[in-house]
């Protein structure tokens, strides 16, 4: 009797950690709607237009299966022809307006730019996330309207966090050829980047970090526990530049650096000192800048024969 207790018990205390988990794993991958009662936290919105920056633009929506759409801004040169095209992504929870920053750069730079509203978040449809799971398929259907439209080249992508994952995914399982990338404060391995939050917290795991990408691998259909970034750059063979903050709290320099040697191409880390996971443009944007036209330098005598 006392061991079917025990047993009893033990399967209760089972299901209800999983269910804890699977309740979890969903909040943080969904927001709520406006005017929706629920968990989650509220769907992130675009908190500023790119004339409050005094950028000229233009709103697109590029239609999805089903009545979705992904929005995005484009900012075009003003005056004479675009030296290229940068494709921009924002990281998790983030929107195209907290890319304003970046974009005035490129545009600066003499470069188009289009800002992306992941799906789930600003003013594309939906309202969930996979942290860059689905999120690099949004990459391939820009990547491709982008080429269809025929904008200027070289073609190159940019992308914050999350956004360096879906970059990287794209490349790798989507077959997304850009002339360059920029990848901003990526991380490396996603189970690891979960057990950091739990760390960084002082949360004691006790495996929850495995049940939470478990169940988040359930719900949507995808093996979250093979999503890292750090295999997927073996796929890149065009020019990169990676951009760290040293004091980054989710992701180590010596774990970005694991990462940029599985690149195949040309590439160039840039650590920036005693900084964090912030936008690294607002930390030192002279360094930034500079970055990023030794890049821009880089391939504008190769443009064309990456994404051909």
């Amino acid at each position: 009797m006392m061991l079917k207790r025990w047993l009893r018990w033990g399967l209760m205390g089972v299901v209800g950690v999983n269910a804890i988990a699977a309740t979890v794993a969903y909040t943080i991958t969904h927001y709520r709607l406006p005017g929706q009662i629920g968990l989650g936290p509220p769907k992130p919105i675009n908190t500023k237009l790119p004339t409050e920056m005094g950028l000229p633009y233009t709103t697109q929506k590029i239609p999805l299966r089903n009545r979705a759409w992904l929005e995005t801004w484009k900012i075009p040169v003003q005056y004479g022809e675009p030296k290229g095209t940068v494709l921009l992504f924002p990281g998790s929870g983030g929107t195209k307006s907290q890319l304003l920053a970046s974009a005035k750069v490129f545009h600066a730079l003499n470069y188009d730019a289009l800002l992306v509203d992941f799906q789930g978040v600003g003013g594309s449809s939906g309202n969930s996330k996979t942290v860059g799971m689905k999120e690099a398929q949004d990459v391939a259907t820009v990547f491709n309207d982008v080429k269809r439209a025929k904008l200027n080249r070289p073609i190159v992508l940019y992308g914050v966090s999350m956004g360096s994952a879906a970059i990287l995914r794209a490349i790798a399982l989507k077959k997304v050829k850009p002339d360059a990338i920029i990848l901003e404060l990526p991380f490396v391995r996603f189970l690891d980047t979960v057990k950091r939050r739990f760390q960084v917290f002082h949360v004691p795991d006790f495996g929850l970090a495995e049940l939470l990408v478990f169940w988040g691998s359930v719900q949507y259909g995808e093996n979250a526990f093979a999503h890292n970034p750090i295999t997927f750059a073996q796929q890149v063979h065009c020019p990169t530049l990676v951009l760290q903050g040293e004091q980054d709290q989710w992701t180590s320099v010596a774990e970005v650096k694991s990462l940029v040697k599985r690149l195949q191409g040309p590439s160039e880390l840039v650590v920036f000192p005693k900084t964090g996971h912030q936008l690294l443009v607002t930390v030192d944007q002279t360094r930034w800048s500079e970055s990023v036209q030794s890049l821009f330098d880089k391939v504008k005598n190769t443009s064309g024969t990456s994404s051909k």
